[in-house]
Formats: C-alpha cells, structure tokens, sequence
C-alpha cells in the first residue's frame, strides 16, 4: 500500500535519469509545485525499480537511454501487465528522442504517458499531474502520427483483442463518442467541452469503456480505437 501523506493531493514523484543537471533542473521544478513531492532520485532503470519498491513513488519520471538498464526494460518491470502490484507507480517517460519506435516500445512497456525534453515546465508539470490522475498523454507532437502509424502493432492487454462489431456492441453510442474523442487525443476538460458535459461526468464514461473493453488505460483506448477503425487515422 502506499504511504498516507498529510495532503491528500500530494503528488510523490521519483525521477529517473542519467544526468545530473536533468535531474536536478526536474527536482527543482518539481519541488516548487504546492502539491508535489520529489521522494527520489535514480541514474538508471535498476535504481529507479529498487527506488520505486522502496519510496512507493506516484508517478515516476523516466528516460529511456540510460546505462544497465535502459527506461523501456524499467518501465516494463513497474508497470507492465505482467507485474504482480496491484498499484503500480505511473511512469511518464521523458525523452530527447522523438522515436516511433521509442514511444511505441514505452505504451507497450506500460506507460501512461510520453513527452519530449524539450516540452516547458508547466507542460511537464501539467503532464505529471494528467497521468496521476489516470490519464494517458502524449506529446502533442508524436500523437496522431504514432498512434495511426503503430495502431496494428499496439494491442490491449489479454488474450483477446475485441474487433470493431464487438466494440460498437459494447458500448452506447455516447460511449463511442467519448472514445472517439478519447482517440483524438482530447483530455477530459477538452471533451467535456466538446460534448457540453462536466469532466465529471467523461470521468464517468471513460471509466466504463476502460471497464467493457478490459483495457488498462487510455492509451489502450486510442489505440484500439484506431486499429479498430472507430477513429481517423493521423492527419
């Protein structure tokens, strides 16, 4: 279980790269935020997975190419679908690389969100709080592009993988639109607005499709939305 801390919001977050000044630039950003909490620090992907054991992080921040074990492997052991915990830490992975191939292999490993280095504070700010809250991003950049380039190699968790009659089948017509919105790329408040409905209520929504479809997140939700054919592919 993890820790009980005095404010309810509070945000425990464990960042995970090779260079110092990286780390101590997050650290000091981080810090700065009235509901966030920096619990660690780690140079590698064995330390960031005995650093999560041992700190019970909320979100952890991870690059990908680092030294013995790089963000991907680390990823897969602390959020993958084979792992054992049953509240994993969320890993936002932060890189320099704007890959295909490196996103697609990091939302394979189990991570709920992707953002480039070079994104600004508040976007990394904003991006840690999104996927505290169960919420799957991805840089604005990569987004469409990826997820309709990798739609055919991207799969939900499981051993079966509902094709489109079946998914029309499971949810209402409200539902496949909050999907379809979902695949977009559209956050919660985005939808809402969208759809002239509270966040409370898309909250709602995106819980049952996650729920029908036995997907682990949002990212599985564009994903087969998109392999699926529910949503247009990449502009």
């Amino acid at each position: 279980m993890r820790p009980v801390t005095t404010a309810p919001d509070l945000i425990r977050v464990l960042v995970c790269d090779d260079q110092a000044l990286v780390r101590t630039g997050y650290v000091t950003i981080f810090s700065a935020q009235p509901n966030m909490e920096v619990v660690g620090e780690a140079v590698n992907g064995h330390k960031a997975f005995a650093s999560s054991r041992l700190l019970t992080p909320d979100v952890v921040v991870m690059d990908i190419r680092m030294p013995l074990l790089d963000g991907i492997q680390a990823t897969r052991q602390l959020a993958g679908p084979d792992i054992e915990d049953t509240n994993p830490p969320k890993v936002l992975v932060v890189t320099t690389f704007n890959v295909d191939a490196h996103v697609y292999d990091a939302l394979r490993a189990g991570a709920s969100g992707f953002l480039l280095k070079d994104a600004p504070p508040t976007e990394l700010v904003n991006a840690i709080r999104t996927v505290a809250r169960g919420e799957a991003l991805l840089a604005p950049a990569v987004t469409r592009r990826l997820i309709g380039h990798f739609a055919g190699h991207l799969h939900p968790t499981g051993n079966t993988h509902p094709a489109r009659d079946d998914v029309v089948r499971a949810l209402t017509p409200r539902e496949l639109e909050v999907l379809q919105h979902i695949a977009e790329g559209l956050s919660n408040t985005e939808i809402a607005m969208t759809l002239y409905i509270t966040p409370e209520t898309v909250k709602t929504y995106v819980s049952r499709i996650l729920a029908k479809l036995g997907l682990r997140d949002r990212v599985q939700a564009v994903v087969l939305a998109h392999r699926t054919g529910l949503a247009p592919g990449p502009a």
